[in-house]
């Protein structure tokens, strides 16, 4: 969906009160205007929520949706009185997109709590606008200076919904409760192949009751039934609260689609464009893009993978290990040509990692690398084989051209780890020491921590999950849900990573120091 942008230079509380009166005025002579609370129900409401997203230095993408054909209007200040505006915008919220809509407000201050609201107003009468929702998030810095955040995936998977008797999504609250500047959903947003029943019952013999909407009973295939996925997300009040004020980096993994889908293989009785495309893919992604707080990239229709810059000492890499990935079982006995990134994706990853001057590069990627899975990277020890060999490619091109302090952030798994990568363990040796980080899922079942592989030399230093004696698909009641929290030292420019648990808990933790830049200008030139 294209932005509309329609930005204003901000008003005094003062303008806005003299031309608030102008209007009353006007309407006292000439009868022009309509009375507010005489058309209460002509009034457009916010039909879910309100987010923001791809936070930079200057600017952030606000989302919200109507009820109703309307058109979208938002106002920004740096207090969170309103008492100036700094910036407004308007954007129309039409059937086309489901009444989604998205604004990008640019020309912020840098380093500055962000309050926002937004409301809608009607497009056929003048004057006619419905509530004001408030929001919060905080610009990316230019100067050096900490910077905390959060990162999570697998949102109500495994029939697990919202039951409110059981708190809903408590780790959105207790996410929130952490203040971070910005959070990285690492896909798993929803889970269009898994219905919602209204029923589960639970190991100790309670019962699981959800909140049940029609396209949330099926699996997905319509648009209709895609996009009601993600609106049955914002039922959660603590969904809302938390979206509300904290901007989201969003990626994407399988189930905003199906179950380990691929970009050929992965089709309905709908079948395939003409240009080869699945269909059913197709509405997944326009699903996804209607409802999540991403800048619009006209040139690039449809791409999740992008770089955010968060000021020097923090660049973040969403990758999409999803869209071009080859569409095999990931084999060895299979001699078929293999990747789970694409050329095009590795070849912009290598670019960016190698231009980026910030102190960090973190790659938040939408799978493990070293967790052994059919439907991932890992094929289990030995040299690298198949999409192994795409990973090596990059870990091999990172060490030659110097470029150092890299954490991989992903979730999928279903429990937290800790993983530490050395060459010193690996069979093979090409590529610098580095971390890798596992957590989720936010509200899904839990599943037991699985194998490593030796291709890159992984070591568990804490992982948790649910026990044999628990059995797997643990439901969400039982405490095993999982975030990380990233901290990173203005100062010291140390980065501190938390695996946490729904209620809180500091489950393990690690400063790992930043190591000098090692990147020659000519190396890196040579090998882009």
């Amino acid at each position: 969906m294209t932005i509309a942008i329609r930005a204003r230079r901000g008003l005094t509380r003062r303008q806005l009160l003299v031309r608030s009166a102008s209007t009353v005025a006007l309407a006292g002579l000439g009868g022009v205007a309509k009375p507010y609370l005489s058309r209460a129900a002509d009034r457009p409401g916010i039909g879910c929520g309100i987010q923001s997203g791809d936070v930079s230095a200057e600017s952030a993408v606000i989302w919200a949706r109507a009820d109703r054909p309307a058109r979208m209007q938002v106002e920004c200040s740096t207090v969170e009185s309103f008492a100036s505006i700094l910036r407004t915008g308007s954007a129309d919220a039409l059937p086309d997109s489901d009444f989604t809509a998205k604004l990008l407000l640019d020309g912020l201050p840098s380093g500055q709590d962000i309050f926002y609201r937004v409301r809608f107003e009607s497009i056929d009468t003048r004057g006619i606008s419905g509530e004001t929702q408030t929001g919060h998030f905080r610009t990316a810095p230019t100067k050096q200076g900490s910077v905390s955040f959060v990162w999570s995936g697998d949102t109500l998977g495994q029939g697990w919904g919202i039951d409110p008797a059981r708190g809903g999504l408590r780790t959105y609250r207790t996410m929130r409760d952490n203040r971070p500047d910005f959070f990285i959903h690492s896909g798993d947003h929803i889970y269009a192949d898994c219905p919602v029943p209204s029923e589960l019952k639970l190991p100790n013999g309670d019962i699981w009751r959800n909140i049940v909407t029609e396209e949330k009973s099926v699996v997905a295939h319509s648009l209709a039934q895609f996009r009601g996925n993600y609106k049955y997300n914002w039922l959660d009040d603590n969904l809302r609260a938390f979206h509300a004020e904290v901007p989201m980096l969003a990626q994407w993994d399988d189930h905003e689609v199906t179950n380990d889908w691929s970009p050929v293989g992965s089709a309905d009785e709908t079948g395939y464009a003409e240009d080869g495309t699945s269909n059913l893919v197709a509405r997944a992604r326009r699903a996804f893009h209607e409802f999540m707080p991403m800048r619009a990239m006209p040139e690039r229709d449809g791409r999740v993978y992008r770089k955010v810059a968060y000021g020097p000492l923090l660049d973040v890499f969403l990758i999409d290990m999803r869209s071009y990935r080859d569409s095999t079982w990931n084999k060895r006995d299979d001699k078929s040509e293999t990747f789970i990134l694409g050329h095009a994706q590795l070849a912009w990853l290598k670019r960016e990692l190698a231009a980026s001057e910030a102190t960090w590069k973190v790659i938040a990627a939408d799978l493990p690398i070293g967790l052994v899975s059919e439907d991932a990277i890992a094929l289990g020890d030995g040299p690298p084989q198949r999409r192994e060999c795409e990973i090596a490619d990059l870990l091999s091109f990172m060490q030659r051209a110097g470029i150092r302090n890299a954490v991989w952030l992903t979730a999928d798994m279903h429990y937290t780890a800790a993983h530490h990568y050395d060459p010193n363990r690996a069979v093979f040796q090409n590529f610098e020491p580095f971390w890798e980080f596992v957590s989720g899922p936010l509200h899904a079942g839990t599943w037991a921590p699985g194998e490593l592989d030796n291709t890159f030399g992984p070591k568990a230093m804490f992982q948790k999950g649910c026990t044999a004696e628990q059995g797997e698909n643990l439901a969400p009641c039982f405490g095993l849900q999982f975030f990380g929290r990233v901290d990173i030292d203005g100062e010291s420019k140390v980065m501190t990573v938390t695996l946490k648990d729904v209620d809180n808990r500091d489950l393990w933790s690690v400063d790992i120091e930043p190591r000098p830049d090692a990147r020659p200008g000519q190396m890196v030139a040579q090998h882009i």
